[in-house]
């Protein structure tokens, strides 16, 4: 039969009693003929707790050695979920064997908290799985060159997933989550919000980059660049549910863009609350300013998402962009101690209270006047944009964080989304 890859979120392993579900679950593929490798994060809540008694301890500057520390504290979650995993799987009667991380090994670089897979060597696992055993292999984490234990980042374990399915040239990655697929946007925000049977990988992985919280972005890259296919689904659906159903459920991350994609203009809204706004004042306008602003941070390991350069006057101009939240003090101290001292009179302002809302879809493409249609719904209700960042399948834009759930609900309304594609 198939090989087949399954994740299971936090919540889904947030129990015994769920364990045991996830169990029965995993079993029903396996006695269907299928090989079955297991992916599962720490149960719900224990990485935060962990994280919490860190800071605790230290909640200070952090460090390279510190961040060291973080990464051994907190893979011990997915450590235990995975053997508790295994142990109910045996109760159930079924062969399993659990690896951390390291054990298989996934190999990463040395970048602490937010490490990136560079190889997975596959021979153990594909040993037990002809030997008939399921494996179940901790998310969220691998081994540096060093053999210090590294994580990828929150929710790894879905980039874990799809890594070890592209490793092993699965048949598909199936990612269990307390949702029951990807919704046009998040139905807290819209109640109106409707689930979407197919999306394209590109839509997928700009949806994940732009703030939506299914998929982790890292997870989608490795399957659009592996090609592997990528299921989301509920694991609250009764674990006993008939597999062929199961199989059929959710919403599938495809490599083809049919007819009916094409006709959605826009897919999905995403919107990330976990931004903030930095702006260098008043530097010199000449070549290489922006790597001399931005090749420092990005060398501290800080990602950098819209980025915007005004205008000169006067031999002068502003530069801002965005950061994560988390990174937001430590880029501000940064660019304080080591960039503006190189630029002399420039001025480093934040502002840690803004969203970016976005608007996705491979209909883009092919029609004309969507981003006015958005600007003008936004006008409408009198939210002032901020910054813009476009590509051929998405603009966003930068706004206030309060109006953030008004910006989404109106722009839900102006592109019809609560209703399917004819």
């Amino acid at each position: 039969m198939a090989l087949i890859v399954h994740k299971y979120g936090g919540t889904s392993m947030g129990s015994t009693e769920r364990i045991r579900n996830v169990a029965k679950r995993v079993a029903k593929w396996a006695r269907a003929g299928h090989q079955m490798v297991v992916v599962p994060s720490a149960m719900s809540g224990e990485t935060n707790r962990l994280l919490g008694l860190a800071k605790e301890l230290a909640p200070g500057k952090h460090t390279a050695a510190y961040r060291r520390e973080l990464d051994m504290l907190a893979s011990t979650g997915e450590q235990a979920s995975s053997a508790l995993l295994a142990i109910a799987l045996q109760a159930e009667g079924m062969p399993s064997v659990s690896y951390a991380g390291w054990q298989v090994p996934i190999k990463t670089d040395s970048a602490y908290t937010k490490a990136r897979i560079d190889s997975i060597d596959d021979k153990r696992v594909r040993a037990d799985l002809n030997a008939g055993k399921v494996v179940i292999i901790t998310g969220f984490q691998g081994v540096d060159p060093d053999g210090n234990v590294t994580t990828l980042g929150r929710g790894g374990s879905d980039t874990s997933a799809v890594a070890v399915a592209a490793a092993l040239k699965a048949d598909e990655a199936l990612i269990y989550t307390d949702v029951d697929g990807v919704y046009t946007t998040d139905p807290r925000v819209v109640p109106e919000a409707r689930r979407l049977q197919s999306l394209s990988f590109e839509e997928m992985l700009e949806m994940a980059s732009l703030g939506s919280k299914v998929l982790q972005i890292r997870s989608v890259e490795f399957a659009g660049k592996y090609k592997v296919p990528m299921r989301v689904l509920s694991s609250f659906t009764p674990w006993d549910i008939d597999l062929a159903e199961e199989a059929k459920s959710g919403t599938l991350i495809t490599f083809e863009e049919d007819e009916k994609m094409e006709k959605a203009v826009v897919s999905g809204i995403a919107f990330n609350r976990d931004e903030a706004k930095i702006s260098v004042l008043g530097v010199p306008d000449r070549p290489g300013i922006a790597y001399q602003i931005l090749g420092t941070v990005a060398d501290a390991n800080i990602e950098i998402d819209v980025i915007i350069q005004n205008v000169s006057k006067d031999g002068k101009t502003d530069f801002s962009f965005t950061v994560n939240h988390v990174d937001y003090a430590r880029c501000i101290d940064l660019l304080k101690e080591k960039v503006l001292p190189e630029l002399g009179a420039a001025v480093v302002e934040g502002d840690p209270r803004i969203c970016k809302v976005s608007i996705v879809g491979i209909g883009m493409r092919s029609h004309v006047g969507v981003a006015a249609k958005m600007f003008r719904a936004l006008s409408e209700e009198g939210i002032n944009i901020q910054m813009i960042s476009t590509s051929e399948i998405k603009t966003s834009v930068v706004i206030d964080e309060k109006y953030m759930e008004l910006a989404v609900r109106a722009l839900h309304r102006a592109f019809d989304l609560d209703q399917a594609p004819v």
